[in-house]
């Protein structure tokens, strides 16, 4: 092929999701990219890597946090967008143990897989393993953060994500509760995104709404976390108000405890919100409980860019990282709820 084919245009910045899709979003895009063959180039990132703009067949998404709802979902997603592009997706099962997920990777390291999509467990310790797949020439993508040792990432507005949620709460708190009552966060500090939705997230509603008393901040980022904590924070504050969680997932476990202390489920008095658009939660921000927001994603966006960001590094693409946009949803938002049941479905 000639390589003045395969020249992509030219990029400023980390591409917006309209950019990305526009430059590799498409089969016929993915599989120009795939066929572009030319001399070694370093990818693009704050890493280095060796890997030639060459075919890409096989993109190995480590993905450790199985017991979300949304994991079933992406992978199936994934799956279908790589086979679209004639590339082979593989997957890890690492069960959300660190010692585990380090082995997977090593182990796909050694297997010389060619690129690798890995959403660390502890990010500062997973430098080591992501220079390691760089020597060896490997694309190296970063899911849900940045490294110092990458090609690229793909990051989905974690602190705007927080900030939305934050705001949508504190201006219910102050309409339906004249700017009073009682909230828990439940948070995340392990990891990059947790960090900045939790920021986001307490930073809007506190400044928002500074007469609601704060009486919580645990972490959670699951079902089961959420719904213990929740009980937890009942059995001190039984008139507790509001729940925010930085995952839905976790937030959705909030909401059931609430249910299980007798809250009615349309109880004018409470709301739950989270973030990613979880299927649990958007029914019940339908079916118009006190579940009453989640800042959500589009898993087929984010499914696109596990496959199309890994292509866009292979060919050399400038600036090939991804920040996928968030959309705040209430219960009166019934088409796109139903636009993302049905991709998570």
């Amino acid at each position: 092929m000639n390589p003045a084919t395969c020249i992509m245009p030219p990029l400023t910045g980390r591409m917006s999701r309209r950019r990305f899709l526009a430059v590799s979003g498409g089969a016929a895009t993915a599989a120009a990219l795939a066929a572009c063959s030319g001399p070694e180039t370093a990818a693009s990132g704050t890493g280095s890597s060796s890997a030639a703009a060459k075919a890409l067949t096989k993109i190995g998404l480590d993905y450790p946090f199985s017991q979300l709802p949304s994991y079933a979902p992406l992978v199936k997603l994934t799956t279908a967008a790589a086979k679209q592009r004639n590339v082979e997706l593989i997957t890890t099962n690492d069960a959300a143990v660190f010692d585990t997920q380090v082995s997977s990777l090593t182990a796909w390291i050694g297997q010389r897989i060619p690129a690798i999509v890995s959403f660390p467990m502890v990010f500062e310790a997973t430098e080591k393993i992501a220079k390691q797949a760089l020597d060896a020439g490997l694309i190296w993508v970063t899911y849900g953060g940045s490294l110092q040792n990458q090609s690229a990432d793909i990051q989905f507005s974690f602190l705007a994500s927080g900030a939305l949620l934050g705001d949508a709460a504190a201006q219910w708190a102050t309409e339906s509760l004249g700017g009073k009552g009682k909230i828990a966060f439940l948070t995340d500090a392990t990891i990059q995104l947790g960090r900045d939705r939790t920021k986001g997230m307490i930073d809007a509603f506190t400044k928002a709404a500074p007469g609601v008393e704060v009486v919580a901040q645990e972490q959670a980022i699951d079902p089961d976390t959420g719904l213990s904590k929740v009980k937890a924070i009942l059995a001190k504050h039984p008139d507790l108000n509001l729940v925010l969680g930085v995952t839905d997932a976790a937030a959705y476990g909030g909401f059931k405890a609430l249910q299980q202390a007798g809250r009615a489920d349309d109880d004018a008095k409470t709301f739950v919100g989270g973030v990613d658009g979880a299927i649990p939660s958007l029914l019940a921000l339908k079916q118009g409980t006190f579940y009453r927001a989640s800042v959500a994603l589009s898993p087929r966006d984010i499914a696109e860019a596990i496959v199309n960001v890994p292509l866009a590094v292979a060919a050399g693409t400038p600036n090939p990282s991804a920040d996928l946009p968030v959309t705040l949803l209430k219960k009166t938002d019934t088409a796109k709820i139903d636009d993302l049941i049905a991709q998570g479905s």
